[in-house]
């Protein structure tokens, strides 16, 4: 009896089993069609002398070798890390702030979250150009324009090497972290509100209660929404793209951009792959010493 009830729910859990792959295969499939497949392609890519897409060579690693010995991949791997730290220092705590704020909300709520999200609903390129008129120099820039009525004169904005990426990491996190509050504001709706009622009751202030009750029960997600931030960055493309087309002089060049220029304006595709691999394992060096260090701070 004891025996036959254990074959029965193994053939149970077996079968869960199999209905559960089941529904797991079609997304499965879809990533690892879009994903994997692509990648491996860029690898093998990589690895060739081509003509267009049409291997013609095995080379090994010189495709890497030139991309390396390349003058614009340390200015673009430079310039991408220091996009990745300015979204860190600018864009980074923006979502958290706006998310205590609006939580502490108790009237309009709705309404500045649909403000706060708007920027998201806003087409990519169309934010662009929108960002490049505003900060376009001379007389004709809107916020030059406006500077002007109070009596300052027309400031250089983008074309300053050492104001691009700056502004550039603004117009991303305009952008972008009205998304990201949102995500907050979930998390912290989910805390338990008699904790800050005990809080509350014991005395302890504004920012006792965001050090000791608030801070902790969104660490989590602040943390896996911090590696996705740096991934999603280190991949910026577009706005350099048309906001400064990499200038001036190489200063707001990301390594996207670099891969954007051997692929569709030299038409040199296995080192653009070459680019693109070397982007992958960066990413994934950086996600494993991030969760390594996350992993060492649990303990």
């Amino acid at each position: 009896m004891v025996s036959g009830g254990k074959i029965n729910r193994t053939k149970i859990v077996s079968r869960k089993n199999i209905s559960g792959w089941i529904m797991l295969l079609p997304p499965l499939l879809l990533f690892a069609f879009f994903v994997w497949v692509p990648l491996l392609a860029s690898v093998r890519l990589s690895l060739y002398r081509a003509n267009g897409m049409n291997l013609i060579e095995f080379i090994g690693f010189q495709n890497y070798l030139e991309v390396f010995q390349h003058p614009d991949f340390i200015p673009a791997l430079r310039n991408t890390f220091s996009y990745t730290i300015w979204s860190l220092v600018i864009g980074f705590l923006v979502p958290i702030i706006l998310a205590v704020i609006i939580n502490e909300i108790r009237a309009g709520k709705s309404f500045i979250k649909l403000s706060a999200y708007l920027p998201n609903v806003i087409p990519g390129l169309a934010m662009v150009f929108l960002w490049s008129f505003i900060f376009r120099p001379g007389n004709t820039g809107i916020l030059n324009i406006l500077l002007s009525m109070v009596g300052i004169g027309p400031q250089p904005w983008l074309t300053n090497s050492q104001w691009t990426i700056p502004l550039i990491v603004i117009v991303l996190t305009w952008k972008g972290a009205g998304a990201t509050t949102l995500l907050y504001i979930a998390g912290l709706q989910g805390i338990d509100p008699e904790l800050y009622e005990a809080a509350i009751i014991d005395g302890a202030s504004v920012f006792k209660r965001l050090r000791y009750i608030t801070i902790p029960n969104i660490y989590n997600l602040a943390r896996t929404l911090l590696i996705l931030q740096i991934i999603a960055v280190f991949q910026i493309l577009y706005e350099p793209l048309v906001m400064t087309n990499g200038g001036p002089n190489n200063a707001s060049l990301s390594i996207m951009q670099l891969v954007f220029r051997f692929a569709f304006e030299r038409f040199d595709y296995p080192k653009a792959s070459a680019v693109s691999v070397i982007i992958s394992i960066i990413l994934i060096i950086l996600t494993l010493l991030y969760f390594k260090i996350s992993k060492k701070k649990d303990m």
